[in-house]
């Protein structure tokens, strides 16, 4: 797929790192899959990957958990 960013470079599947933050608490996420732009970076994710995400940060402000870091990985 061709970046909506920069309009110069194309995507390639990658890894990226994600920071989510929900009230008190901040999730760091690190080899998320996603669509890289080779050119610009830009990252895109399957609606399922951010659904986990949200599933994550969520738990942790249930738990009353501040800050977290972790490597991405599905159950």
């Amino acid at each position: 797929m061709k970046c909506v960013i920069c309009n110069l470079g194309t995507t390639r599947p990658g890894t990226t790192t994600m920071t989510l933050e929900r009230e008190n608490s901040t999730l760091v996420v690190k080899q998320v899959p996603a669509q890289v732009c080779e050119n610009c970076g830009e990252a895109w994710l399957e609606e399922e990957t951010v659904s986990h995400l949200e599933s994550l940060l969520e738990t942790m402000v249930s738990n009353g958990t501040e800050v977290a870091l972790q490597r991405y990985a599905v159950a």
